[in-house]
C-alpha cells in the first residue's frame, strides 16, 4: 500500500472539467434537436482527427498573431508539428481540400466535436470544449449566407426558444474594411491598427457608444477615470476616423437596440438625419455614404442587403434575423456576411442575478481558408454552436431536457448465496429485456448502504427479496421518488415505519408489470409538474 508521501494528488488541470452522466444525457439530447435542423436542411454529417498538422492550421489561429500560440502542439516522430485542433471549419477546409475531386458541389456538412485552446483559464473560459458547425463549400452566393442563418433561427425554435427570446444578428467584413479604407487604415502597415479598431466596435454592448469612443482614441480606464483600474490602448484615430466609425455604429440603434440606450450608452451624432427609423434601405444608403468610394464597402452593403432580402422572402424578418452593425467576429478569416446568434431573454445566472446571456453561437463567410490549400478561390460559409455555453442557458431558461435522466432499478442482494444471487440475477435479466435499466447490487455493504447507493443512483426503485418473500413467490418495490415524497410529511419515525411509505408487495411473475406502473406514474407526475412551471 502506497504511503501518503507516494500518493499523487488528484487534481483536475486548469481549464478542463469533468461532465457527470446529467450533463452529458442532456447535451446528447440538445446536439440530437440541433442535427434534425441541420439533416433537414440537407446537410451530411462528417467527422475529422482531433489532430492536424499545424501548418494546416496556418494563420488562422484564434486571436493570435503567431502560428505556434493559442494552441496545443507536438513534434511526431519524423519530426512534423502537430496540433490539437481549437475549431472545427480548420480541419473542413482541410478535408475538402484533399477530397475535392470526389465530394459534391457545394459540399453541405455538419460536424460535432471537441475543440482546443490554449490560453489562459478563467471564469467561463476553458481549453476543452465542444463545438456543434456546419458549413457550406462552393457556394458563392449571398443565399448561401443567408440560409446560414434562417437555419440558426430554425435551430434556436427547436430547442424550445421562443421568438422574441433570440435574434440572429449579420453583419459584413466588406462593410467593415470599407469603413476603415475611408478612415486611412488600408494596407498591411495598418493591419495592428485595424485590429484595434475591430476589438473596439466588438465592445459596443458592454461599454457603449462612450467607451468605444475611448478605445478608438487614445484609450480607456477600466475605473472609468484616469488612473482607475487597467488602462486598454486606444487605436489613435483622429476626430473625424472617430466620427467616421461611430456613424457607421449609429445604425445599431436604429436597427433596433434600445437596449443600449436604456443601459446608459449615448447615440453618436447621426450626420444622415435625426431620429429613430426602421427602413432597412435607409440604413443601407447611410452606410454607403460612410464607406464613400471603397468598392470593397460597396459590395459589402449590397451584400448585407440581398441577404436581408432573401431572409424576409422566406418570413424570417428582424424579429429573428436582423442586420446589426455592431457584429465583430473575432477570427481573422471572415471574408465575407458574419453572424452571431444571440439569447435576449434574460435568465438568471447560477447566483439568481438576472442577466442577459448573449451569444451562443456564430460565424461567417471566409472564402479564403480552402483556398490556402487548392491556390483557387473556394467560397464557403458556415456556423458553429457553442454547446456548454447554449446548454448553460438553455438549463437556466428551463429548457433543458432531462427527463430521461433516471437511474437504473436497484435490485438489492439480501442474500449471499448461489441460489439466491441467480434469483436476484434473473430479476435485473427480466427488467433489462422488457427495455427498463437495471443492475444488481455488487457491492458488500448491508441494506441501509444499499439503499443510500440506490438514492444517490438516481434510482426510480428498488427490489428487495428476503427469504420470507422468496419463499411466497414475491418481492418488495419501493418507490423511492414517491417515498421521498411522502416520508417528508411524515414527523414520526415509528410512523414512518410502519407506513412504509411507497412500498408494494407483488408477486415475482409480476415484477416488469408493477415497475413499469410505477415508472408511468413517476413520468406522468414529471409531465405535470413542467406544465405547471
Amino acid at each position: 500500500m502506497a504511503t501518503k508521501a507516494d500518493r499523487v494528488k488528484a487534481r483536475l488541470p486548469r481549464g478542463f472539467v469533468d461532465r457527470v452522466p446529467d450533463d452529458l444525457r442532456a447535451a446528447e439530447k440538445m446536439m440530437a434537436e440541433i442535427r434534425k435542423v441541420y439533416e433537414l436542411y440537407g446537410f451530411e454529417p462528417v467527422e475529422t482527427p482531433l489532430i492536424e498538422y499545424t501548418d494546416a492550421l496556418g494563420k488562422f489561429l484564434p486571436d493570435q498573431d503567431r502560428p505556434n500560440e493559442g494552441v496545443f502542439s507536438f513534434q511526431d516522430d519524423d519530426e512534423q508539428w502537430l496540433s490539437l485542433r481549437y475549431d472545427l471549419t480548420a480541419p473542413l477546409a482541410r478535408y475538402v481540400a484533399e477530397n475535392y475531386e470526389s465530394i459534391p458541389k457545394p459540399y453541405r456538412s455538419y460536424r460535432s466535436g471537441w475543440v482546443f485552446r490554449n490560453e489562459k483559464p478563467g471564469p467561463g473560459r476553458f481549453r476543452q470544449f465542444m463545438q456543434f458547425d456546419a458549413d457550406t463549400v462552393g457556394a458563392p452566393s449571398v443565399s448561401a449566407d443567408a440560409e446560414m442563418c434562417m437555419m440558426m433561427a430554425d435551430v434556436m425554435e427547436a430547442l424550445g426558444i421562443k421568438r422574441g427570446d433570440y435574434v440572429i444578428r449579420v453583419n459584413n467584413r466588406k462593410v467593415l474594411d470599407g469603413v476603415l479604407d475611408a478612415i486611412g487604415l488600408a494596407g498591411d502597415e495598418n493591419a495592428g491598427k485595424r485590429l484595434t479598431v475591430l476589438r473596439a466596435i466588438d465592445k459596443l454592448d458592454k461599454f457603449g457608444v462612450d467607451g468605444v469612443r475611448l478605445l478608438l482614441g487614445a484609450g480607456r480606464w477600466d475605473g472609468g477615470k484616469e488612473g482607475e483600474g487597467d488602462f486598454t490602448k486606444g487605436a489613435g484615430l483622429d476626430e473625424d476616423g472617430i466620427s467616421k466609425v461611430l456613424a457607421y455604429l449609429g445604425t445599431a440603434f436604429r436597427e433596433g437596440r434600445p437596449d443600449l440606450i436604456q443601459s446608459g450608452a449615448k447615440s453618436p451624432v447621426d450626420p444622415f438625419g435625426e431620429g429613430t427609423f426602421r427602413s432597412s434601405s435607409m440604413s443601407f444608403d447611410a452606410w454607403r455614404q460612410v464607406v464613400g468610394e471603397s468598392t470593397t464597402g460597396q459590395q459589402g452593403v449590397s451584400e448585407l442587403e440581398e441577404l436581408s432580402a432573401l431572409c424576409v422572402s422566406a418570413g424570417y424578418d428582424a424579429d429573428r434575423v436582423m442586420v446589426d452593425s455592431s457584429v465583430v467576429r473575432g477570427l481573422e478569416y471572415y471574408t465575407g456576411p458574419v453572424f452571431e446568434a444571440e439569447l435576449l431573454a434574460e435568465i438568471p445566472n447560477e447566483d439568481g442575478q438576472i442577466v442577459r446571456f448573449g451569444s451562443v453561437g456564430g460565424g461567417g463567410r471566409y472564402d479564403g481558408l480552402v483556398s490556402r490549400f487548392r491556390g483557387e478561390p473556394v467560397p464557403a460559409t458556415g456556423f458553429s454552436i457553442g454547446v456548454s455555453r447554449l446548454m448553460t442557458a438553455l438549463k437556466n431558461l428551463g429548457k433543458l431536457d432531462t427527463s430521461d435522466n433516471i437511474g437504473p432499478v436497484v435490485v438489492l442482494v439480501m442474500d449471499r448465496d448461489t441460489v439466491s444471487l441467480g434469483r436476484y440475477q434473473k430479476m435485473v435479466s427480466e427488467l433489462r429485456q422488457a427495455g427498463i435499466r437495471a443492475e444488481m447490487y455488487l457491492g458488500g455493504s448491508g441494506m441501509k448502504p444499499q439503499m443510500k447507493y440506490a438514492d444517490r443512483r438516481g434510482a426510480p426503485c428498488v427490489i428487495i427479496q428476503g427469504s420470507q418473500e422468496r419463499d411466497n413467490g414475491e418481492v418488495q418495490i419501493k418507490d423511492l421518488i414517491e417515498g421521498a415524497r411522502l416520508s417528508a410529511e411524515i414527523e414520526d419515525n415509528v410512523t414512518w415505519r410502519e407506513s412504509r411509505p411507497a412500498q408494494i408487495t407483488a408477486k415475482e411473475s409480476d415484477l416488469v408489470a408493477e415497475v413499469r406502473k410505477i415508472r408511468e406514474a413517476q413520468a406522468e407526475d414529471r409531465a405535470n409538474a413542467s406544465k405547471a412551471q
